[in-house]
């Protein structure tokens, strides 16, 4: 059941998520890769290292973005807040949110804790090399790639997919939600892996 769940759910990626999607800043947001794994990873946060498997026991919101990002991860970081904001306080000591920046280069730990502290502060935002990065995303199926921007201050913008991953208590990947997938249906399979289903 959960395989076809979890397919079903990548299927509406594919159609409600497209490369022409832009930000003026020409972000596009991509698609997954296949059916991704999911499964344990180790990166870093202002408070040193940190595994997935320390939220063992927590349903887990991981979103793979960077903080310069001008619309889709602030779009996606607010849905997921959202759902945060409905719980109740026994139901959000049992959830966390991971965001993992692949903008390195521009996101150290303390840009991090600003920019997440901001949305949420069951949220946790971590990265790590380029390699140790890759090597995440690749288990998730997550995309991403700088693009030039001339005459722009900034530099470069990554466009990336832009997907949630809901990973249960056990660590298992339940739920990949679309960009701007309603913060109702968050919170709806939030509570369903809360309750055991």
């Amino acid at each position: 059941m959960f395989r076809i769940t979890l397919f079903i759910i990548t299927l509406l990626i594919a159609f409600s998520t497209t490369a022409s999607e832009k930000t003026t800043q020409q972000d596009e947001v991509l698609d997954i890769n296949d059916m991704p794994l999911g499964g344990d990873f180790t990166l870093y946060s202002s408070q040193g290292e940190f595994s997935l498997e320390q939220l063992r026991g927590k349903v887990v919101l991981l979103y793979f973005g960077y903080t310069k990002c001008p619309d889709v991860c602030p779009t996606s970081l607010a849905f997921l807040t959202q759902a945060l904001n409905e719980l109740n306080d026994d139901e959000l000591k049992a959830v966390n949110g991971v965001f993992i920046s692949i903008d390195p280069k521009r996101d150290g730990f303390d840009v991090l804790d600003d920019y997440v502290s901001y949305f949420h502060p069951n949220l946790i935002g971590v990265t790590g090399s380029d390699r140790e990065i890759a090597a995440v995303a690749k288990n998730y199926g997550a995309q991403y790639y700088e693009v030039a921007l001339e005459g722009s201050a900034f530099g470069y913008a990554v466009n990336h997919s832009a997907v949630t991953y809901l990973v249960t208590p056990e660590g298992e990947l339940r739920f990949v939600f679309p960009h701007q997938t309603p913060s109702s249906v968050i919170l709806e399979a939030i509570r369903h892996v809360l309750a055991g289903k």
